[in-house]
């Protein structure tokens, strides 16, 4: 089902220590169409009623990776999913780690219930939130054109990947460098755990890692 919230989400929260930010080069540009769009989790949290803030400041998320039921062609997702699954449980409110602020760490596409409620209110809340960090006062848009270079805090936003690209006839073609992150802290300082998998590391530590088992 298609949603206002489908495809929003926060790179690879199902990790115990989701990406920090991530960098986005633009190369090959369609000339119309392939825009991408981000949230700040900051002000949505601040856009939040004082009791609601303080309903979700106490509570935690179990994220997790999942196969998708119609994989674009040529994606490898879902064999990546059964090569290295991963479940992590986040605060919902994570406190910035560099700006001491509140956010609303709420990734749609991850996000698979909430700790301690049942499994129809947490989604019913979700669906609240989920429809509240994607509303349009908190969200920009972002043409792209070539040698366009697009830096985000992946601790404080979401975003949405453009679908109108697969229905083009014209090549899109952006690099991407993502930088190795460390696991969220809620507001009552209790950090991020791991259910599934292991920590995110860089190539280098995987290089490494690799190396030291031989």
């Amino acid at each position: 089902m298609v949603t206002p919230w489908s495809g929003w989400h926060t790179d690879v929260t199902a990790a115990v220590n989701p990406p920090f930010a991530s960098i986005l080069r633009g190369v090959t540009i369609p000339p119309y169409g392939g825009d991408t769009f981000w949230t700040n989790l900051v002000a949505a949290y601040r856009g939040m009623s004082p009791t609601m803030r303080g309903f979700v400041d106490g509570l935690r998320a179990v994220h997790a990776n999942v196969a998708r039921a119609n994989p674009q062609p040529g994606q490898q997702y879902n064999e990546r999913i059964q090569r290295r699954p991963l479940a992590s449980e986040h605060p919902l409110v994570s406190v910035h780690a560099e700006t001491g602020e509140r956010v609303l760490f709420a990734s749609p596409s991850y996000i698979k219930s909430i700790v301690g409620l049942m499994p129809r209110e947490g989604q019913k809340l979700l669906e609240l939130i989920w429809e509240h960090v994607t509303r349009p006062e908190y969200t920009v848009r972002f043409k792209w054109n070539p040698g366009d270079i697009a830096f985000w805090d992946n601790r404080s936003t979401s975003h949405l990947a453009p679908t109108d690209i697969f229905q083009s006839d014209f090549d899109r073609q952006l690099y991407r460098i993502t930088l190795v992150g460390q696991p969220l802290v809620g507001v009552d300082g209790r950090p991020s755990t791991a259910i599934e998998g292991v920590p995110i590391l860089s190539a280098a530590e995987e290089l490494r890692m690799m190396a030291a088992a031989e």
